[in-house]
């Protein structure tokens, strides 16, 4: 399962999805997206034309998760139970289907004996979609936050994604949903019919590459200033 992907920067979501307008352009999210960050999806309006929104990655987000409760993960759902789980199946029922924007997502891969970070993504470097569930949220503040998930599909048989995941483990994958089908997806309001769209991509049209994680920079220690003692005027 996914748990770690690269969004694309502003630029390319303007050129791509043609959905921008200026206030877009004071969005800011991290260049990798992890379990409660920000990220932009793509989700239709009610005329159903394309529209942005910024995100928390996992549907259920960790501050959600009620006092006592063991913290769960929720930044896939899988399609076989999708409409049975207590987390997605709400949003699934109403057809809240969004698509996630990417260039590429990680996996772990074992090849080499030890787990290895890999990255997928398109031949040409390019953006993709991938197919999620979108829901809102309430505040305290009286704020809407909106969080998602990404739909995931066996993979056991799937020439490139069977290689990631640890030996012996169930292979799945993330839905990419191609580019001529991505309205029909973001307007479909019948949950059997989305079911569909939820079908393997063609493995000719992705790469996989070592993707290392960055390394860590520790945190710089303070180091002691020594300042004069203030003055008992400078003290109020």
């Amino acid at each position: 399962m996914c748990i770690n992907f690269r969004p694309p920067p502003p630029e390319l979501l303007e050129a791509v999805v043609g959905a921008l307008i200026d206030v877009y352009r004071d969005w800011d999210w991290p260049s990798e997206t992890w379990k409660d960050y920000p990220a932009p999806i793509i989700r239709a309006n009610g005329d159903g034309a394309r529209e942005l929104c910024l995100a928390t990655y996992g549907m259920v987000p960790r501050k959600h998760i009620p006092e006592g409760v063991k913290v769960f993960d929720t930044m896939n759902a899988r399609a076989e139970t999708i409409g049975e789980r207590r987390s997605f199946a709400p949003a699934w029922r109403k057809a809240q289907l969004c698509a996630v924007p990417m260039t590429c997502f990680f996996e772990p891969g074992y090849e080499s004996g030890k787990a290895e970070r890999f990255g997928i993504g398109k031949h040409d470097d390019g953006m993709f979609s991938v197919a999620g569930l979108w829901r809102e949220w309430g505040g305290a503040d009286g704020v809407i936050g909106t969080s998602f998930t990404q739909l995931t599909i066996n993979a056991d048989e799937h020439p490139l994604m069977r290689r990631f995941h640890k030996p012996g483990d169930e292979k799945r994958s993330l839905v990419v949903i191609p580019d001529d089908e991505l309205d029909a997806w973001l307007t479909c309001r019948d949950p059997e019919l989305a079911r569909s769209f939820l079908r393997p991509f063609p493995a000719e049209t992705m790469k996989a590459w070592l993707a290392p994680l960055p390394p860590r920079v520790p945190k710089p220690k303070p180091r002691p200033i020594a300042t004069p003692a203030p003055s008992p005027g400078e003290l109020f």
